[in-house]
C-alpha cells in the first residue's frame, strides 16, 4: 500500500498538471479521430466552461475543505471571474457542472455576482431545461466546437446528469431553503435510478431513450457508473442528517449493491475496464478513480464495511501507477456519447483530460481521508 507521503506527492503532481494542462500538446495527432471516437477540443484543458473543467474545480474545492489548501482558492475565484467575463456560452446539463463548486465556494465568499449566477441557473434548470417524458432532465450538452450551441439529445436521460446537474440543484435547495429545488433533485435521482439501474447486474446503463424505449446498446460504461458511485454520497451529505429514513436507505442499498458488483469486476491491476463487463476493453483510469473515490468515501462514513478497503486501495495503486512523472494521468478515455455496442466504447481515444486529473485528485484525496481516520 502507498504511504501517506507517497499519496501526497502524487496528489501534488496531479494538481499541478491540472492547473497547467496544455490543450495544444494533447491534441497532436488526435483531431482526425473525430467526435465519434471521443475528440472534443474543450476536454483537454481548463480554458472553457464545461463539465471537464467543472469536475476539476469540484476536486479543488474538496481539496481546500479537507486539506486546507487555500492557495487554490484564488485560482478558483479567478477562473470563475474570467469565465463570467468572457462569456459562459450555452446553458445545458454539462455546463452546469462548474456551478457545483461555485455555490460551495460562495458560501464563504458571499460575492453577489457569483450568488446571482447560481440562483439564476437553478431557476433556469427548473423552468427552461428541456424535459423528457415523465419530467426527466433531458441530457442537453454543448455542441462540439460551438460554445453557444447545444445538442439536444431529445428524450434522452444519461447517468452523467446526476453528477453534472442534480448535485448542484440539490445543494442550492439546501443553501437557500428552496424545498421545490430539493424535491426536484430528489425526483430526478429516483427517475434516473428507475430507468438506468439494472437489477440483474446491479450496474447502471449509460442512458435511456424515451423515443426508443430502451437503454440503447445496454452498455455498462465505467465512467458512467462512477458518476453515481462518486456523486450519490455527496447528494446524501447535503441533507445533514435530515433525509427521511426510507429514502436514505433506498439510496444506500442501491449504492452498496453497485459497489459490491463493481468490486467483483475489478481487474488485477486494480482498475476497471471501460466496458465494465468486457475484459477485452481497455482499462480506464478516470472512471476507476471516480469509483475508488466513492468507495473510499463510503468506508470513511461507515456506509461500507472495511472489507471494501482492499479493493479500494488496490484501485488507488492502479491509479497511481498511471500517473506520469509530470503528473499527467494516463489511460483516460475521451468524451463519450452513448453507443449502440461495445465497440463504440472500446474505440474512444485515450488522452490527457481535465476530468482525468480531477477524478484522480478526488480519489487520492479520499484515500488520504481514510488513512487519517
Amino acid at each position: 500500500m502507498l504511504t501517506r507521503e507517497e499519496l501526497q506527492n502524487k496528489l501534488d503532481l496531479v494538481i499541478h498538471k491540472l492547473l497547467h494542462l496544455e490543450g495544444a500538446g494533447a491534441l497532436e495527432g488526435l483531431e482526425p479521430a473525430g467526435e465519434a471516437a471521443g475528440f472534443f477540443r474543450r476536454d483537454f484543458g481548463m480554458e472553457e466552461w464545461d463539465w471537464p473543467q467543472g469536475v476539476g474545480l469540484y476536486g479543488l474545492q474538496k481539496l481546500i475543505r479537507f486539506l486546507g489548501r487555500e492557495e487554490y482558492r484564488e485560482y478558483m475565484i479567478d477562473w470563475y471571474r474570467r469565465g463570467m467575463k468572457e462569456g459562459i456560452g450555452s446553458r445545458n446539463i454539462n455546463t452546469t457542472a462548474p456551478l457545483l463548486a461555485l455555490c460551495s465556494l460562495n458560501e464563504e465568499l458571499k460575492e453577489p455576482s457569483f450568488e446571482a449566477l447560481c440562483l439564476e441557473w437553478a431557476d433556469w434548470l427548473m423552468e427552461c431545461l428541456p424535459r423528457t417524458r415523465e419530467g426527466g432532465f433531458q441530457h442537453v450538452t454543448s455542441a462540439n466546437g460551438d460554445q453557444k450551441g447545444v445538442r439536444l439529445n431529445e428524450s434522452e436521460m444519461w447517468i452523467d446528469t446526476i453528477f453534472m446537474t442534480v448535485l448542484f440543484l440539490n445543494r442550492m435547495g439546501h443553501l437557500y431553503g428552496r424545498k421545490d429545488w430539493v424535491e426536484e433533485a430528489r425526483y430526478q435521482i429516483l427517475l434516473h435510478i428507475k430507468y438506468l439501474y439494472d437489477k440483474k447486474t446491479r450496474l447502471f446503463y449509460h442512458g435511456w431513450s424515451f423515443n426508443r424505449m430502451d437503454n440503447f446498446g445496454g452498455i455498462f460504461w465505467c465512467r458512467g457508473n462512477s458518476w453515481f458511485t462518486a456523486g450519490i454520497l455527496d447528494y446524501l451529505e447535503a441533507f445533514n442528517g435530515t433525509m427521511e429514513a426510507g429514502f436514505k436507505e433506498y439510496l444506500l442499498s442501491t449504492f452498496r449493491a453497485q459497489v459490491f458488483a463493481l468490486l467483483k469486476l475489478q481487474g488485477k491491476s486494480g482498475l476497471w475496464h471501460t466496458v465494465l463487463t468486457d475484459p477485452d476493453s481497455y482499462e480506464e483510469v478516470s472512471g476507476s478513480a471516480g469509483i475508488a473515490a466513492g468507495i473510499l468515501r463510503g468506508i470513511y462514513l461507515g456506509i461500507l464495511e472495511d472489507e471494501c478497503l482492499e479493493g479500494a486501495f488496490k484501485a488507488i495503486e492502479g491509479i497511481a501507477a498511471n500517473i506520469a512523472g509530470d503528473g499527467t494521468v494516463q489511460k483516460v478515455s475521451g468524451g463519450t456519447g452513448i453507443g449502440m455496442d461495445r465497440e463504440h466504447y472500446k474505440n474512444i481515444i485515450i488522452a490527457p483530460m481535465a476530468y482525468g486529473q480531477s477524478l484522480t485528485i478526488l480519489a487520492l484525496l479520499r484515500a488520504l481521508e481514510v488513512l487519517s481516520k
